[in-house]
């Protein structure tokens, strides 16, 4: 007769808000730097490239407004970390980095509890929706309260909520309306108080631009993300025609700047950036090591950047 306590016990299933379960061992506490890479910096043109379009264009149409332009960089960035944090949290709490090879995040490595990272995402937003408050007393343009009520509930069912759209391929349309349409537009319109044909070319770039980005890091995971559930784009196309994509969201960006060429001959200094474009786009089109689409992804952000600034800069000099 085996004595109480001895042999095998049964297994019970329980949730542990971890991916996988709980981690093996108990898992090193997050450092400061853990916390710095869980905002993704890489990622932060994305908030600063329509920011800088949208004032640019404000300026060769009738204006601009240092102070709210300052305020709508704000607004971008702590957008941004806030979706960064959002994601490292209902991705760990759903078990989708179970199966990352990738850096380790917060959540799903066990650094940081869950709660904390949802408190360090939902704070970034609150930052957000203060600089937005700014802006809107400053102008006086109060339906723009539930423009930023969209954004940052559209931030939050990226990846959170029952049903979030990012896991459904429609990431890439929400990078397109809010880092692109609604950014760019936006940061005109709060400056001169109308919209021109300037700024919707200007917001098309951005926004493919941050399409781009996110493909290319949605290329990296796609073995990851299809193993764990996860349908991106990238997952539903399949490698290669996300690969084509995703050159396409780059390239596409320099058809549009013919736009400012035609109208405003030092524009044309922009295409210089393709210097940096076209080896992103190589290498996202013909890799599948990770560590070279993480290069691609960097390449990718940077050209994003050095686009709007040069046209920016350009813009600013016309005569």
């Amino acid at each position: 007769m085996a004595q109480r306590g001895k042999g095998p016990r049964p297994t019970s299933k329980r949730r542990s808000g971890r991916p996988g379960g709980r981690p093996v061992g108990r898992p090193q506490k997050a450092t400061a730097r853990d916390w710095i890479g869980g905002a993704r910096l890489r990622t932060l043109t994305l908030g600063v490239v329509p920011v800088v379009l949208g004032t640019a264009v404000a300026y060769v149409d009738g204006g601009y407004d240092l102070g709210i332009a300052l305020l709508c960089l704000a607004v971008a960035l702590f957008l941004q970390i806030g979706v960064n944090y959002s994601n490292d949290y209902s991705d760990g709490v759903r078990g989708t980095d179970r199966y990352r090879v990738g850096p380790a995040r917060l959540t799903g490595s066990g650094r940081a509890r869950p709660r904390t990272v949802l408190t360090v995402a939902l704070t970034f937003f609150g930052l957000a929706a203060v600089a937005g408050v700014v802006i809107v007393v400053l102008t006086g343009l109060w339906w723009l309260l539930a423009v930023g009520a969209a954004a940052i509930l559209a931030a939050w069912f990226y990846t959170g909520g029952k049903r979030p759209y990012g896991y459904n391929a429609l990431g890439e349309v929400f990078v397109f309306v809010f880092f692109g349409l609604v950014a760019v537009l936006g940061t005109e319109f709060v400056q001169i108080h109308h919209v021109t044909l300037n700024a919707w070319a200007a917001a098309v770039a951005a926004g493919l631009f941050a399409c781009a980005v996110l493909m290319v890091n949605n290329i990296r995971d796609i073995d990851e993300d299809r193993l764990a559930g996860k349908r991106t784009l990238a997952v539903v196309l399949g490698s290669r025609a996300a690969r084509t994509l995703y050159v396409l969201f780059l390239v596409l960006p320099y058809v549009v700047l013919v736009w400012f060429v035609v109208l405003y001959f030092r524009t044309g200094y922009t295409y210089f950036t393709l210097l940096l474009a076209l080896p992103a786009a190589i290498i996202g089109a013909t890799s599948s090591r990770p560590r070279e689409l993480i290069t691609a992804l960097q390449l990718s952000s940077f050209s994003a950047l050095a686009y709007g600034i040069v046209l920016g800069i350009a813009l600013a000099l016309q005569p």
